[in-house]
């Protein structure tokens, strides 16, 4: 890894991934009470903290030949490249109708690929002013009323408040989740939301969560909707902090997995849906909590051995076939030259 990556954002990356794939798994689990609890705990935060850290990383993305090729090969490619594959994995494994269309009404999890797609290239103007905040948070509000599945536009404009705070973070700012005592407070924050996943029904339902259906579909007026969506948007940005602030800052065994997000986000779900199909939650103990705990413990095993170097690098090849044949070579002629 080069020394000039901070290991605080590589634990962060691999935190977040990971708790991607426990969200996922979490739904393995039969329907109780203590199922839909984690369920939307994870829901209150997990989205909104990747797309901010996603977006304080997409800080430097520029209209310029390397980033624009960046952008295909990293992101466009893979998108079309596992939209396919997830699709056809679901049809014969899965024995499920086949998908129509592919790609241009993504399929989870390959949603998030193309509303990045969409931020990133939006990125040069989304970051000229601070206003772009609050400009964000009117959008997302407004959003609501309308129903875009192409692309996901809906969650595109429904998230993005989170990608352009991102944006607008500065080390400093971002310093704040560091301090020595911020970690306390990210408990009390965590503990908070914890007790409102108990009581999502009496405020929301977990549709809201996922910032993506139009209001009236979810049975609220325009005014209703927004002030719904506003609250929540409060509510995902202190997760956002809680979440930073209990992610260690120094180098860890997480740290060189930060290398492979993508890797982990784009094949966790071929086991997970595996076992779907194959119904092995039906393997797990009658007690919700004790099944909840096996789920949680499995879905992190799993999401890093994905990111565990040795695997990860090898996958990478796939999910980044471009740069994985062509960058070494490039950079052994350019170490020759020296």
């Amino acid at each position: 890894m080069s020394a000039a990556r901070d290991p605080w954002l590589d634990n962060v990356k691999t935190v977040l991934v990971t708790i991607v794939v426990v969200g996922h798994a979490v739904v393995l689990l039969p329907y109780s009470s203590v199922e839909q609890r984690a369920y939307d705990f994870i829901y209150y935060f997990h989205i909104p903290v990747f797309v901010l850290v996603t977006g304080y990383l997409s800080r430097s993305f520029r209209y310029s030949p390397r980033h624009i090729w960046s952008l295909l090969t990293t992101l466009v490619l893979p998108y079309f490249v596992f939209s396919w594959v997830m699709v056809m994995f679901r049809h014969h494994v899965g024995d499920t109708p086949m998908l129509d269309p592919i790609w241009t009404n993504p399929r989870w999890p390959m949603w998030y690929l193309a509303v990045l797609v969409i931020w990133r290239l939006a990125t040069p103007v989304l970051r000229l002013h601070w206003v772009m905040v609050p400009i964000s948070i009117g959008v997302s509000l407004l959003a609501g009323q309308t129903d875009q599945e192409l692309f996901d536009l809906n969650r595109a404009m429904g998230l993005l408040p989170f990608f352009v705070v991102g944006l607008h973070l500065t080390p400093q700012l971002l310093d704040l989740s560091k301090r020595r005592f911020a970690w306390v407070v990210g408990l009390v924050v965590m503990a908070g939301i914890w007790w409102l996943a108990d009581h999502t029904d009496d405020y929301w339902s977990t549709q809201w969560l996922y910032y993506r259906s139009a209001y009236e579909s979810l049975g609220a007026g325009a005014a209703e909707g927004a002030w719904i969506r506003a609250r929540l948007i409060v509510v995902s940005l202190a997760g956002c902090f809680a979440v930073l602030s209990l992610i260690p800052r120094r180098r860890t065994f997480l740290t060189d997995m930060g290398a492979y997000t993508m890797v982990v986000y784009l094949f966790h779900g071929f086991l997970v849906r595996y076992a779907e199909y194959e119904e092995w939650a039906r393997f797990l103990p009658s007690n919700d909590w004790a099944s909840l705990v096996i789920i949680v413990v499995l879905a992190v095993a799993w999401g890093l051995f994905l990111g565990w170097p040795p695997v990860a690098k090898k996958l990478n090849h796939l999910v980044d076939p471009v740069n994985s044949l062509f960058t070494p070579k490039f950079a052994a002629k350019q170490a020759l030259r020296r």
